[in-house]
């Protein structure tokens, strides 16, 4: 009979933060398990639950018996089974007797191909076995391959000590009703469960039913069993309490949260209005980091003096529970307060010289060498793009300095959002202090640009000093490891190239970073490896923004070096890719390259007086006659009009093609019209290599 399977195993309270991922290891480990043995069908559905003490899983429609197998097994090849005569042999008679088969007629086994040769074969039928057989082997398999931080060892009453990520204190394994008999560290599978530990009486809960499981547990046991149930409980609950305020409640802390709580209830706390003076990045971190708060902001994004707190017991009178957690606050806001007041004593500038005292790398010298290679870079890009180099300058220097503040000390994720705050204290332009913040974007895929000249300056110099640098050391990424994020420091340079429009040559940068790194033993130029890197990424990105592949590969031509108009020539590659004459157009300017490729001769201007044919006089005429508004279109930086403009050639190229033999035997006649198809291939490729469209 099929029914419901249910596997639960109750521990102490398991670390929050590997809580998903041990959920989903221990329902998929069992899963795949039985479904591997056979017990679960097609319309198995399996549901993972996991809680701060405890992991389970059930599955619908699960065998009581896995099926009958038939199973075909190699005996021997023919050639060493039979001899000349087709009749047994030896190694024969001696592989039966190992396979308890001593007393078979030759006649049962089955003679077919193997590979190059032919070998006997024989089918025997294999009886299913009992699912607590399956799911025996299902359980250790699972429990041992569980994505576990750390094992702790303990003891078990009878002495024996088992290793696990908790100690665990009882199983249940349910098919339907019935109790299935296996066992796990030292434990055997009965029924028995326990609720919460402090809503409930602390009494044994029996599941009467696999499937009565997860309903029991709530309404009994006051425990959601699910945690992606209790992460919406916890969402909807923090939105209803914030009412016409913001709750600030990234996904990671709501995870980490439903991983603390079997039954979350939502409470108001307040602090003391005098902490809103402290920058509220500040408070919001040591808040969701240390206590695991939501911070409240008002629709302009102020942080408010209320925050919220998720529970895990409910009462009628939450005073005690209240007040506990803002006595609990209260010391972390004071710290992040003092902090700040003690930083503000003394300016960026003036930390400076500490740079000196902290390495940035063995090979590549302390962060202050970093920070003056930065800032010659930072002038350099400045004045390739005419912005203001005073500026990059100053901002470049100070971008590190909130690195030596205490409060950077006590919460590195603030670096940069509190050099703004810092800087703009000391008087600083505001524009040098947002550069603080701004140099570190993009941070991640996705992440916002700078907003400023002297951001996007600063933040190019300090992506491509660590991209040009670590790389010169023969530190690249390998495979699946960049520990230096090299791949993300490249993405975020793309980026800045593509969507601020920056009319710059990646070469060019790329040699401003290099030539910072004069005289550093054992450094290699890597600027042509770099570069080649940062066009391949740039392939990755123009494919995520919905361009194919022969697109890309159409405008990322040998010579690209600037990107500010990529975008712009790909859409038009696009929009000419969707002409009907875009297909013969790209196949003729495929052929075309191909010609010009081996030709080994220098080629010189078209002379009309050696156009003989009607068909290579007509391409003339009309390559004359396009190249005005090519030329027109393409000044205007109109790609679109450029490469639509190309579609009235086709019928002169087609027919050229058909009609002209290019390597004529004259080489006068023969150079002429591979000037003409030069000429013809400079204009069409202008934009993009359309022959790269070609299938």
């Amino acid at each position: 009979m099929n029914h419901t399977l249910l596997v639960e195993l109750l521990t102490e309270e398991l670390p929050p933060k590997a809580l998903v991922k041990l959920g989903a290891a221990f329902a998929a480990g069992i899963v795949n398990g039985l479904k591997t043995r056979d017990f679960l069908d097609e319309a198995s559905v399996a549901t993972a639950y996991a809680s701060p003490r405890r992991l389970a899983v059930s599955i619908t429609n699960v065998r009581a018996t896995s099926p009958d197998k038939s199973v075909r097994e190699k005996v021997l090849p023919v050639s060493v089974a039979l001899d000349a005569d087709g009749k047994g042999t030896a190694p024969l008679a001696k592989k039966l007797a190992a396979m308890g088969l001593a007393d078979l007629d030759i006649s049962a086994l089955e003679r077919a191909a193997d590979g190059k040769a032919e070998s006997l074969f024989y089918t025997r039928s294999v009886a299913g076995s009992a699912l607590h057989t399956g799911l025996q082997a299902a359980l250790e398999e699972s429990s041992a391959k569980l994505p576990i931080p750390k094992l702790m060892s303990y003891q078990r009453p009878d002495g024996s000590t088992v290793q696990f990520v908790r100690p665990a204190h009882s199983l249940i394994a349910l098919h339907g009703e019935q109790v299935v008999p296996v066992t796990l560290l030292g434990l055997t599978a009965g029924r028995e469960t326990l609720g919460h530990r402090f809503l409930t009486d602390g009494a044994a809960l029996p599941i009467a039913h696999a499937e009565q499981y997860a309903a029991t547990l709530e309404t009994e046991g006051k425990v959601i069993a699910n945690i992606e149930g209790r992460k919406e409980k916890i969402r909807a609950a923090l939105l209803s309490a914030a009412g016409d305020d913001k709750v600030l409640m990234p996904e990671s802390l709501l995870e980490e949260v439903s991983a603390l709580v079997e039954w979350p209830v939502v409470y108001e706390c307040h602090f003391e209005e005098e902490f809103l003076a402290v920058p509220q990045e500040c408070l919001i971190l040591t808040m969701q980091t240390n206590q695991k708060y939501f911070a409240l902001t008002d629709a302009a994004g102020k942080l408010r003096s209320r925050f919220l707190i998720v529970s895990n017991i409910a009462t009628g009178d939450p005073q005690h529970i209240i007040g506990g957690n803002e006595r609990v606050v209260r010391p972390r806001l004071s710290d992040a307060k003092f902090f700040f007041e003690q930083d503000k004593k003394k300016s960026l500038a003036e930390r400076l010289p500490l740079l000196e005292n902290v390495v940035y790398h063995n090979k590549l010298g302390t962060q202050a060498a970093r920070s003056k290679r930065v800032v010659a870079l930072a002038i350099d890009i400045a004045l390739a793009l005419n912005y203001d180099a005073a500026l990059a300058e100053r901002g470049a220097l100070l971008s590190k300095a909130d690195l030596l503040t205490d409060m950077v000390g006590e919460f590195p994720e603030l670096q940069g959002i509190m050099g703004t705050y810092y800087a703009r204290h000391d008087g600083e332009a505001d524009e040098v202090a947002l550069t603080a913040t701004e140099h570190y974007q993009p941070r991640f895929a996705g992440d916002s640009l700078p907003s400023t000249n002297t951001g996007t300056v600063v933040a190019l110099a300090d992506k491509l000093e660590t991209l040009v640098g670590i790389w010169g050391i023969g530190l690249q990424p390998t495979g699946e490891k960049d520990p230096f994020a090299l791949r993300r420091h490249a993405l975020g340079v793309l980026r800045m190239l593509i969507e601020k429009r920056m009319d710059i040559s990646i070469s060019h940068l790329l040699e401003l970073a290099n030539a910072r790194f004069t005289g550093i033993a054992g450094y290699v130029d890597p600027v042509k490896e770099v570069r080649a890197f940062m066009i391949d990424r740039m392939r990755g990105i123009l494919r995520e923004r919905g361009f194919t592949p022969s697109e890309v590969e159409a405008v990322l031509v040998d010579d690209l070096d600037r990107l500010h108009d990529i975008v712009e020539r790909l859409e038009a590659v696009q929009a000419f890719a969707a002409l009907p004459e875009s297909a013969s157009l790209a196949a003729a300017n495929k052929r075309i390259t191909n010609i010009l490729k081996k030709t080994d001769v220098a080629i010189g201007e078209v002379s009309e007086s050696l156009l003989q044919e009607d068909a290579e006089k007509a391409l003339f005429a009309a390559i004359a006659r396009v190249r005005p508004q090519v030329d027109g279109a393409f000044a205007t930086r109109d790609f679109t009009g450029t490469l639509k403009t190309l579609a009235q050639l086709r019928d002169d190229v087609d027919a050229f093609f058909n009609g002209v033999m290019v390597m004529a035997d004259d080489p006068a006649l023969r150079n002429n019209r591979l000037a003409l198809l030069s000429s013809l291939h400079a204009m069409m490729n202008r934009v993009a290599d359309i022959s790269k469209l070609a299938t």
